[in-house]
């Protein structure tokens, strides 16, 4: 079997018939593919500059990163998958809490590098096993609650780090980006979290002419009088260079706060892949292992080098709907243009300079529609929470991952936010419906987020699941 670096012609190479896809093994013209390949960059780079920025790591770094993660990814699955790897947005809680608790991006890129390692293993044993092995452990219940929690508990980073930067900026920030995901369509309604940062920029820009400096919250954290947008870096900043690379370190309680976004990831990764087989009409079952291990792989090289976290995009996957060209030539296009704009100092020291009140009125979106997906699991998979086995642990695990509740252990070890909340609701289910009455224990789906065709009775080639 090959690489997948092979490509036919599709038709005339110029655009596909009507009612055709250009297919993952097939390619149009190299002009054409290239400018797709640009396109997938641009739906990529709101959230993948977005997520490094709030973690605070070097987004040259992290967008040259997603280049390598997306030519891995493609390579493992032998161009089967046309997917794009950009920065997890999954992470920024959990950076967030690690910061908050001493720890530096050395233990931060060190906890999520633990965390791909385990998603790496776990798409080996979905290779082996099949997926009923994940989704026995984690039903939809277990996921949308994870989602869930993990999504809000960021609600503190916005409401007291980047909102009180500059609360008219956020504010007119967040109804632009709003009106721009409701009103526009297409490509332009995919972009529209980058549209609201271009608008914060030139919002920013204006009131500094208008308004002179402001006194509030700055990068560092402390209240001085500042101007809204400093471009004073990016004159410094040189056109070519490396991004700087740090080694992650490793601390329990790191690692502890990330574990749980591993299953957030495998919920996601499977959903992804079920929607790319039934666009291209080539089922990817016997691709789902490899896919997940493939997403693990690539975060463990982004992280042992200082970088965040890869996921397969929705964003581009929106992109090909649109386009219905799901060529791998590409997303390799994409990859190249990624690992050229990381080796431009200039361009992450304008990413750096976004001012804090325009990443408030996106975060407040933002890590809405990040928890939400949870409840979008729940809502698909029909899960029943009036069903007290459902609600109990979901209210619990919630509120304590939202709240940021805590347990101390012990002086040295205590366990809150998103990971004790992970623990109450993985542990809570299972424990409550080994007790529970047989009227209780209704039969859950297996697999969630879109992904119900996948089952251990799927035949071989990758031919559809039996019902």
């Amino acid at each position: 079997m090959g690489l997948g670096v092979r490509w036919t012609l599709h038709g005339d190479g110029r655009t596909p018939a009507p009612g055709a896809v250009v297919k993952p093994d097939e390619r149009l013209s190299w002009p054409r593919t290239v400018g797709l390949g640009a396109q997938h960059v641009v739906a990529m780079f709101g959230a993948s500059f977005v997520a490094p920025v709030l973690m605070g790591l070097d987004p040259n770094l992290a967008i040259m990163m997603s280049g390598v993660a997306t030519i891995l990814f493609l390579l493992a699955t032998r161009g089967r998958v046309p997917s794009y790897l950009g920065c997890s947005l999954s992470f920024v809680g959990v950076a967030a809490v690690i910061r908050a608790q001493g720890g530096g991006s050395a233990a931060i890129t060190g906890a999520i590098l633990v965390v791909g390692g385990v998603l790496f293993l776990s798409g080996l044993a979905v290779r082996k096993f099949g997926a009923r092995i994940i989704h026995a452990a984690m039903p939809p219940v277990v996921t949308g609650a994870v989602v869930m929690l993990i999504g809000f508990n960021l609600a503190p980073v916005t409401a007291k780090t980047y909102w009180p930067a500059d609360q008219w900026v956020a504010l007119l920030t967040m109804l632009f980006t709003g009106l721009a995901v409701v009103c526009l369509r297409g490509f332009w309604s995919r972009v529209a979290i980058f549209l609201g940062l271009v608008f914060g920029y030139v919002i920013s820009w204006l009131f500094d002419r208008v308004f002179g400096r402001i006194h509030s919250l700055d990068g560092s954290g402390r209240i001085t009088d500042h101007w809204r947008l400093d471009l004073s870096a990016v004159g410094k900043a040189d056109w070519i260079g490396v991004p700087s690379v740090h080694a992650p370190s490793f601390q329990w309680s790191a690692v502890l706060v990330a574990l749980p976004v591993v299953i957030a990831l495998i919920a996601e990764n499977a959903g992804h892949v079920k929607a790319v087989g039934e666009m291209t009409g080539d089922p990817l079952d016997d691709t789902l292992g490899t896919a997940i291990a493939a997403d693990g792989a690539a975060t463990m090289l982004s992280t042992a080098v200082g970088g965040p976290a890869n996921t397969t995009y929705s964003e581009n996957i929106g992109v090909m709907a649109a386009s219905r060209v799901y060529s791998t030539a590409a997303y390799w296009a994409a990859a190249g243009f990624a690992l050229l704009f990381g080796l431009c100092p200039k361009f992450g020291a304008i990413v750096a300079a976004i001012p804090g009140g325009v990443l408030g009125g996106i975060t407040v979106i933002l890590y809405g529609m990040i928890g939400l997906l949870g409840a979008q699991i729940w809502v698909h998979n029909k899960v029943d929470l009036r069903n007290p086995l459902n609600l109990v642990p979901v209210a619990a695990g919630v509120v304590i991952g939202v709240g940021g509740v805590g347990l101390k252990i012990s002086d040295n070890f205590e366990l809150s936010g998103i990971a004790l909340g992970t623990v109450v609701v993985l542990s809570g289910y299972h424990l409550l419906r080994a007790l529970a009455p047989a009227h209780m224990k209704q039969e859950e789906p297996l697999l969630d987020a879109g992904t119900s065709a996948y089952d251990d009775d799927a035949t071989e080639a990758g031919k559809p699941a039996k019902p």
